[in-house]
């Protein structure tokens, strides 16, 4: 069914995205282990907004300046940067339970008790 799926795309965007469906199809073992967790799951995996922001505002703290005196200096000002940036991190995900769930079943021998 999947490949049936990617010949209709192949047919309807082939001529205009022809290096999609092509990368698609070489790496289709990968995509199909993506594709075998539920949608929460898959959705946890993609979602990057979380990481974008942070990395959004570590940079913030390091645009104003052009110059650190040491490297050492830097990995303090982001370290005092990420302490202050975590304290507001007080949301939860409303299905946390689902996929706590669902990594449980798919990961067992990795999950704590």
């Amino acid at each position: 069914a999947a490949l049936d799926a990617l010949d209709t795309f192949a047919e309807h965007w082939g001529k205009k995205y022809p290096k999609i469906s092509q990368s698609w199809r070489d790496n289709r073992a990968n995509l199909s282990t993506y594709f075998k967790f539920p949608q929460a799951l898959r959705w946890l995996i993609y979602t990057t907004n979380t990481i974008e922001g942070f990395n959004r505002q570590l940079r913030k703290v390091t645009k104003s300046k052009f110059v650190f005196p040491t490297d050492d200096s830097l990995f303090k000002m982001l370290y005092l940067a990420m302490i202050d940036i975590t304290k507001k991190w007080t949301g939860r995900r409303q299905d946390w339970s689902i996929i706590h769930a669902q990594l449980a079943i798919y990961f067992e021998d990795r999950m704590p008790n």
